[in-house]
């Protein structure tokens, strides 16, 4: 009904309002600041016309509080307060799967898979040696393919979770290829 938090993270959330002004009947103070800290509150000014805002670069596991002050010409509404909790700090994939495992191909997948994740890096090169393929992908999604290899040989498949924080964490697992088909 008043102001309240979606899409929390470790380090951020969105506010929604409901639209108590319009551009031309005024503004809105809001505040925020860790429950425990009341000297690390913030003032910002926000636009009437505005109704949801994202706050960043919180500190992980801590209860904000935050007011929402309309600052009208026309009416008095009074402030408007929530308490949001960050969610605790990333923690790496704990899990990389290799399945389906064929001459030139297998699947990888990995767990957990969390909101704070904006997109998965699969890291993949034969032991030994140095060479090394990347594979991008969304952080929705908890596997893929990894295609075009050789028969018989020994992966490194690293998984590297991206947050949308900026952290990088990774997990590694060996894979195997089978023997080829000797085709004459």
């Amino acid at each position: 009904s008043g102001l309240h938090a979606t899409d929390v993270t470790s380090s951020s959330f969105r506010l929604l309002w409901p639209k108590l002004l319009s551009q031309d009947t005024g503004y809105y103070s809001l505040e925020y600041g860790p429950r425990d800290n009341p000297a690390g509150k913030r003032t910002l000014q926000v636009s009437g016309a505005l109704t949801s805002l994202v706050l960043s670069e919180l500190a992980p596991e801590t209860t904000y509080e935050v007011a929402l002050i309309p600052e009208s010409n026309v009416h008095y509404f009074p402030p408007q307060s929530t308490r949001v909790t960050t969610l605790a700090e990333e923690i790496s994939p704990v899990q990389v799967l290799i399945s389906e495992s064929g001459p030139r191909s297998f699947h990888v997948s990995w767990a957990p898979v969390l909101d704070s994740v904006a997109s998965y890096q699969v890291l993949y090169g034969p032991l030994p040696g140095n060479s090394v393929e990347v594979l991008q992908v969304d952080g929705r999604h908890n596997s893929t393919v990894v295609e075009h290899l050789a028969p018989n040989t020994t992966y490194l498949v690293t998984v590297t979770a991206i947050y949308r924080s900026g952290k990088e964490r990774s997990l590694s697992a060996k894979a195997c290829t089978q023997e080829g088909e000797h085709k004459e």
